[in-house]
């Protein structure tokens, strides 16, 4: 299925991943088996730039779904970042697992602390910009 979405075009395609089990085959060494079937996405934007994504949403899935999981990735991997850099994410020293399953708890909650002001100061904003107008 293919499809223009916002800037750029999108193209699905069902596929079977060869992350299978392995399999010997002759000289070759052991080589994966096809495995489980998902959707392979690419995406071109108008810059010529190329994207590919797999994704392992169902076979109904539609081309929307699929742009809407990708852009949901998009945003994660944005607030992984902002984590990392405002709020110390990456800076754990310690040598246990849950030394560390705390720290990346402690900078969720302050991340989420955070968002939420800065939700609430937008809303008051584009309140106070409403009433002006």
């Amino acid at each position: 299925m293919m499809g223009h979405l916002g800037h750029f075009h999108r193209g699905a395609l069902r596929i079977r991943i060869a992350d299978g089990n392995p399999q010997r085959i002759l000289d070759k060494g052991q080589q994966h088996m096809p495995g489980e079937v998902a959707w392979l996405v690419g995406e071109w934007r108008s810059n010529d730039e190329r994207k590919y994504y797999l994704s392992n949403l169902p076979a109904e899935a539609t081309l929307k779904a699929l742009a809407a999981a990708i852009k949901a990735r998009w945003v994660c991997e944005q607030a992984h970042q902002q984590m990392k850099e405002e709020l110390g994410l990456d800076h754990f020293e310690g040598r246990s697992w849950q030394g560390l399953h705390r720290h990346a708890l402690m900078t969720m909650i302050a991340y989420a602390f955070l968002e939420h002001q800065r939700l609430n100061k937008a809303k008051r904003e584009k309140k106070e910009e409403a009433r002006s107008a």
